[in-house]
């Protein structure tokens, strides 16, 4: 996903970490753009993430996957079941970005090896040009450590697109775990990884746990896409609302 093939859209996804088929389906029918099926945090296997991958439509350029490490292995086999961008957590380094790079992208950008199991996922002229068109290479900053070396990070040839983990990069600054930061280094960094990947023409995205949020950072243009939400914590809010809703109707029969 670089700058040129977004346009003016902001795409919203979602993170996913419960081996679910139908999530995708209602993330989709809620508005949601796509999902990040996250293979680093949560329940989702190699396995689990590798059917939903096929259970998603080929189109969707957003059915992203979250890897655990820079293995090229499980890469792989994600890339083959349909993942259209592989987000690399902690990547603080070149050489790591470049890693990425060899393991999502066919020569002679990187080095994935030719053997599709979806036929005519990347149809053109060329099945590998059209592939590496196809298919994200996503470097997660998430440390202090990341952002002082972004220009080497996000200047890295084959690298599409970085992805704020606010969260970790709040720790590695001394702050409480959390994100949305209105202010402080985080926000600096924010800032900062917007000039760095503008002049690279790399995309920019971050997690967010709030709409307002969120809003407020497309209007300020400092992102290009969020992840907004985890799959169990909208759940976790979705049954709190309705038991919370059920306890005020009930008090107001009782009062009434």
């Amino acid at each position: 996903m670089r700058q040129a093939a977004l346009g003016d859209r902001n795409p919203v996804l979602y993170h996913q970490t419960v081996p679910s088929f139908s999530m995708p389906e209602w993330a989709a029918a809620a508005g949601y753009d796509g999902v990040i099926l996250d293979l680093q945090h949560g329940e989702l296997g190699l396995e689990a993430a590798c059917g939903i991958l096929r259970s998603i439509p080929r189109e969707n350029a957003y059915a992203y996957t979250r890897v655990g490490s820079l293995d090229p292995a499980p890469i792989l086999r994600l890339l083959d079941s349909g993942a259209r961008g592989i987000v690399a957590p902690t990547v603080e380094s070149r050489s790591e970005a470049e890693a990425l790079v060899a393991a999502t992208k066919y020569p002679p950008v990187g080095n994935r090896s030719l053997g599709p199991s979806r036929p005519a996922l990347y149809p053109g002229d060329s099945y590998t040009e059209a592939g590496n068109r196809a298919v994200s290479a996503i470097a997660q900053i998430e440390t202090k450590a990341g952002v002082d070396r972004a220009e080497e990070i996000v200047s890295t040839p084959g690298l599409d697109s970085v992805y704020i983990g606010p969260a970790d990069l709040a720790v590695s600054y001394g702050l409480p775990g959390r994100g949305d930061w209105e202010d402080g280094p985080v926000r600096e960094a924010i800032a900062y990884l917007r000039e760095v990947t503008t002049a690279h023409g790399v995309t920019l995205g971050i997690y967010s746990g709030r709409p307002e949020y969120a809003a407020g950072l497309f209007a300020d243009g400092l992102v290009d896409y969020t992840a907004l939400g985890i799959d169990l914590v909208l759940l976790n809010r979705a049954f709190g609302d309705t038991i919370a809703g059920l306890h005020s109707a009930r008090s107001a029969r009782s009062n009434a």
